[in-house]
Protein backbone atom coordinates (compact mmCIF):
# COMPACT_ATOMS: atom_id res chain seq x y z
CA UNK A 1 0.00 0.00 0.00
CA UNK A 2 1.40 3.41 -0.96
CA UNK A 3 -0.68 6.54 0.53
CA UNK A 4 -0.20 9.92 -0.49
CA UNK A 5 -1.66 13.18 1.19
CA UNK A 6 -3.05 15.27 -1.38
CA UNK A 7 -4.48 18.32 0.51
CA UNK A 8 -5.42 19.12 3.50
CA UNK A 9 -6.94 22.12 6.25
CA UNK A 10 -8.11 21.55 9.70
CA UNK A 11 -11.35 20.18 8.54
CA UNK A 12 -10.65 17.98 5.83
CA UNK A 13 -8.15 15.74 4.31
CA UNK A 14 -8.43 14.30 0.96
CA UNK A 15 -5.72 11.12 0.59
CA UNK A 16 -4.94 9.05 -2.38
CA UNK A 17 -4.30 5.11 -1.72
CA UNK A 18 -2.60 2.40 -4.14
CA UNK A 19 -3.45 -0.80 -3.08
CA UNK A 20 -1.85 -4.17 -4.55
CA UNK A 21 -3.71 -7.14 -5.60
CA UNK A 22 -3.75 -8.99 -2.23
CA UNK A 23 -3.40 -6.34 -0.04
CA UNK A 24 -4.79 -6.38 3.28
CA UNK A 25 -5.49 -3.75 5.77
CA UNK A 26 -6.06 -4.17 9.81
CA UNK A 27 -9.52 -3.44 10.34
CA UNK A 28 -10.11 -0.05 12.64
CA UNK A 29 -11.54 2.59 13.49
CA UNK A 30 -11.00 6.61 14.03
CA UNK A 31 -12.80 9.29 15.28
CA UNK A 32 -13.05 10.92 11.59
CA UNK A 33 -15.87 10.94 9.28
CA UNK A 34 -14.58 9.35 6.43
CA UNK A 35 -15.75 9.48 2.15
CA UNK A 36 -14.02 6.24 0.43
CA UNK A 37 -14.14 6.65 -3.47
CA UNK A 38 -12.86 3.88 -5.92
CA UNK A 39 -10.86 5.44 -8.81
CA UNK A 40 -9.73 2.32 -10.24
CA UNK A 41 -9.72 -1.69 -9.53
CA UNK A 42 -11.81 -3.39 -7.26
CA UNK A 43 -11.89 -3.44 -3.28
CA UNK A 44 -13.25 -5.68 -0.37
CA UNK A 45 -14.78 -3.09 2.25
CA UNK A 46 -16.10 -4.14 5.81
CA UNK A 47 -18.17 -2.37 8.24
CA UNK A 48 -20.75 -3.26 10.69
CA UNK A 49 -19.22 -6.85 9.74
CA UNK A 50 -21.10 -6.40 6.37
CA UNK A 51 -18.47 -6.95 3.62
CA UNK A 52 -19.17 -5.64 0.07
CA UNK A 53 -17.31 -5.30 -3.10
CA UNK A 54 -16.59 -1.80 -4.58
CA UNK A 55 -15.25 -1.47 -8.16
CA UNK A 56 -14.31 2.00 -9.84
CA UNK A 57 -17.12 4.48 -9.74
CA UNK A 58 -18.19 3.06 -5.96
CA UNK A 59 -18.46 5.39 -2.40
CA UNK A 60 -19.49 4.42 1.00
CA UNK A 61 -19.40 6.81 3.71
CA UNK A 62 -18.36 5.64 7.18
CA UNK A 63 -19.10 7.18 10.36
CA UNK A 64 -16.17 7.79 12.99
CA UNK A 65 -15.69 5.21 15.16
CA UNK A 66 -17.34 2.33 13.30
CA UNK A 67 -14.46 -0.47 12.66
CA UNK A 68 -14.10 -0.91 9.14
CA UNK A 69 -11.34 -2.33 6.91
CA UNK A 70 -10.30 -3.37 3.42
CA UNK A 71 -8.22 -5.43 1.29
CA UNK A 72 -7.19 -5.14 -2.80
CA UNK A 73 -9.02 -7.75 -5.20
CA UNK A 74 -6.86 -6.31 -7.71
CA UNK A 75 -4.37 -3.36 -8.38
CA UNK A 76 -6.73 -0.06 -7.11
CA UNK A 77 -6.68 3.24 -6.67
CA UNK A 78 -8.90 4.48 -3.52
CA UNK A 79 -9.59 8.42 -2.51
CA UNK A 80 -10.27 9.02 1.05
CA UNK A 81 -11.81 12.13 2.34
CA UNK A 82 -11.31 12.89 6.59
CA UNK A 83 -12.88 14.87 8.49
CA UNK A 84 -11.70 16.68 10.25
CA UNK A 85 -7.91 16.27 8.64
CA UNK A 86 -6.09 12.98 10.38
CA UNK A 87 -2.85 14.28 12.47
CA UNK A 88 -1.65 11.38 12.13
CA UNK A 89 -1.29 11.44 7.92
CA UNK A 90 0.01 15.08 8.27
CA UNK A 91 3.13 14.51 9.87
Amino acid sequence: MKRQVLAFNQNLMLVRHHFAKGWQGARHKHPHDQLVYVVSGSILFTSNEKTIEMKAGDSIVVAGEIEHGASALEDSEVLDVFTPFREDFAL
